[in-house]
């Protein structure tokens, strides 16, 4: 089955940091740029950060930059977001996606762009 598995997540204080995994299943993730993603409680989802397939170019929401790393290990068929200085506003769930186009085709943004999501981890940022 193909599908994407988001973990990692938990309670975290602010300022802290974390690393979120997704791990793709049934399809190698080496051809394929990928998109995270989040969706904070009550609010609707929203891109946080992008990367090419090979790792060599990468994106960042504005509320994110700075603060975020995007990685990945297409050996081992892994993305990771790495965050830090964590902030309240940053809980939320947080998904993996898969770029719908085999080129770039831009708007790395709109989740229209990516065909397959993985199941979410939850991220809370409270004292």
């Amino acid at each position: 089955e193909v599908q994407l598995q988001a973990s990692g997540g938990g309670l975290v204080q602010p300022g802290g940091s974390l690393r979120l995994s997704c791990a793709a299943y049934g399809f190698s993730i080496n051809n394929h740029d990928m998109g995270w993603f989040r969706e904070p409680p009550g609010k609707g989802r929203e891109w946080v950060s992008w990367i090419n397939f090979y790792g060599g170019s990468t994106t960042y929401a504005e509320p994110v930059k700075g603060r975020s790393t995007v990685t990945r290990d297409n050996a081992d068929n892994v993305l990771y977001l790495e965050m830090h200085s964590l902030k309240p506003e940053d809980t939320a769930v947080y998904f993996c996606a898969r770029y719908r186009h085999s080129y770039f085709a831009g708007q790395v943004e709109s989740l229209d762009q990516y065909n397959l999501w993985g199941q979410e981890t939850l991220v809370t940022v409270s004292s």
